[in-house]
């Protein structure tokens, strides 16, 4: 089965500056790779670098087979690549359903089927974007990247800002977004105890490389990984 995400050998940062000095990484379908590390460890840059807004030194990606490597960001956008930053970016002043039907491709993920997935939005549907609570905003985000109907879904820091109550409800959202069908994603969070209960695999990066791959539940039962990369033995991981 090919892999729905394949990066081979990336080498990938900003101006001069190499960040992922050789990145090797593939998602299968149904999975969910939580990324974990310190800040400044270049988990953004490899989002940023999947989605195509980093300088590229070498190194190929593939999305479901295909050579993505020379594409824009917006034709990997139609290629497959669901991205939802860290700013959200939502049209601010389209409503709800503008801001998804914008983007919106063929497929399973509709208008429809976002709003079954996050019944709030449905009764928020004439709002515009900046009507909305943090909450509601990063739902629209999650929702509008779906609408693409992506290969890959990347988020960072979904969590970040949000109130336990929405944090819970977009979490459960995800698990079942990614087990669907046809998707895999990848999550950046500084929690990593909030990350792995959704998880599948734990990836851990430390200066641009990965010292750490493995299921989520052998990260579980070893919380000394997470002392040694994260300094963190508890709740938090920041």
């Amino acid at each position: 089965m090919v892999d729905l995400l394949a990066i081979d050998s990336l080498r990938a940062g900003y101006g001069e500056a190499v960040v992922l000095p050789s990145m090797s990484l593939t998602l299968g379908e149904g999975q969910v790779l939580a990324l974990l590390g310190r800040n400044g460890t270049g988990k953004t840059t490899l989002i940023n670098s999947i989605v195509g807004i980093t300088r590229r030194f070498g190194g190929t990606i593939a999305l479901g087979g295909q050579d993505i490597t020379a594409m824009r960001p917006d034709q990997r956008a139609r290629a497959g690549i669901g991205w939802v930053p860290q700013e959200r970016n939502i049209f601010r002043s389209l409503t709800v359903e503008e801001n998804m039907t914008a983007v919106a491709q063929p497929g399973p993920w509709t208008v429809e089927t976002v709003y079954q997935m996050f019944p709030r939005l449905k009764e928020r549907r004439s709002n515009f974007g900046n009507q909305l609570s943090g909450g509601e905003q990063q739902m629209l985000a999650i929702g509008r990247a779906l609408t693409l109907n992506p290969k890959v879904l990347l988020l960072d820091e979904p969590t970040e800002g949000l109130a336990p109550i929405i944090v819970e409800e977009l979490l459960r959202a995800l698990g079942a977004i990614t087990r669907s069908g046809g998707i895999c994603s990848i999550i950046v969070e500084q929690n990593a105890q909030k990350i792995l209960g959704l998880a599948d695999r734990v990836v851990i990066l430390e200066r641009g490389a990965i010292v750490h791959d493995a299921a989520s539940s052998a990260l579980k039962a070893d919380p000394a990984v997470l002392e040694r990369y994260l300094g963190v033995s508890g709740a938090a991981a920041h």
